[in-house]
């Protein structure tokens, strides 16, 4: 396909990996330079393309039952973070561990762990505000021993005990509006209530900076990793500004169609996304074009 005109292809400069993914995806990189085995507990990104790039460098991913009886081993564990149980018998097990936890998500961990304990001894309650079952939040969960009451929309606010003393904490990568709006609704419920501000500016802000740079451009193109709940949401606030807004998770996904009679295209990706491949799906859309 050949544009008479040149079309202008434009990244999200705020696209691609987050601090805490990209400090991990190193981490792992210069352990693997040695050619020895690496076990990830659980995959570094939710991202397909990047999984497989990393199992080929030789990255092995393991869940926490086969970690359990592993031994002699080489282990990272991701930014998402562990919990307190992930860290007992390594020595007795010879595991030379690699801690890539997101520097946002230790402090995190600190802090509901140390919450946890003023909690207990007056009867209290930590109450945390993620998605069941997702990495961080088992966590989180960890640092109360499982006590923690969590709750995923405004509907579960109702099985929280609002007589008792609350403190209340959000994963770190869930939407600030939604959080606010259930800390309003817990500030007129309870009588002892506490809130932290603990999610993510640097994930919190792309929000709203990806609708200004998807708004400006005639064409979106998103990539990211079709189960990434991150990338979901993202494509999700280009959709709202731009109705020529595409989703894909590789380069083979890309329609020639789209780009006739474009002037403009805009490329962003997912907290999850590789600046390579972003990089990859600029070059591809360009030859697409004749560029």
């Amino acid at each position: 396909m050949n544009n008479s005109e040149k079309i202008e292809i434009s990244i999200d400069p705020e696209s691609g990996f987050c601090f805490g993914v990209k400090n991990a995806v190193t981490k792992a990189t210069a352990e693997l330079a040695d050619g020895k085995p690496l076990y990830s507990l659980g995959a570094m990104v939710h991202n397909p393309i990047e999984v497989n790039r990393l199992a080929q460098m030789g990255l092995v991913v393991i869940d926490h039952e086969q970690f359990a009886s592993l031994h002699d081993a080489k282990v990272i564990f991701r930014a998402h973070g562990e919990p307190p149980s992930s860290y007992s018998n390594l020595k007795a097990r010879n595991i030379k561990l690699i801690d890539a936890t997101c520097p946002v998500v230790l402090r995190l961990q600190e802090r509901i762990k140390s919450a946890y304990q003023a909690m207990s001894e007056c009867g209290g309650q930590v109450v945390i505000f993620g998605k069941k079952g997702h990495a961080e939040v088992v966590g989180l969960i960890g640092q109360t021993n499982g006590h923690a009451v969590l709750v995923e929309s405004e509907a579960d606010l109702d099985k929280i005990d609002t007589s008792r003393p609350i403190e209340f904490f959000s994963q770190t990568t869930k939407d600030i509006g939604l959080y606010m709006k259930m800390v309003k609704i817990l500030e007129q419920r309870a009588t002892h209530f506490n809130w932290h501000d603990t999610i993510c500016r640097q994930v919190a802000n792309r929000g709203p900076h990806l609708k200004q740079f998807a708004a400006r451009h005639e064409l979106m193109v998103f990539v990211g990793g079709h189960d990434s709940s991150n990338a979901k949401a993202l494509f999700e606030m280009c959709r709202q500004v731009n109705a020529k807004s595409y989703f894909i998770e590789s380069i083979d996904e890309l329609q020639p169609e789209w780009f006739a009679g474009v002037k403009s295209v805009g490329i962003s990706g997912a907290t999850s996304t590789p600046a390579w491949l972003i990089m990859d799906v600029k070059t591809t859309i360009e030859k697409i074009c004749g560029q």
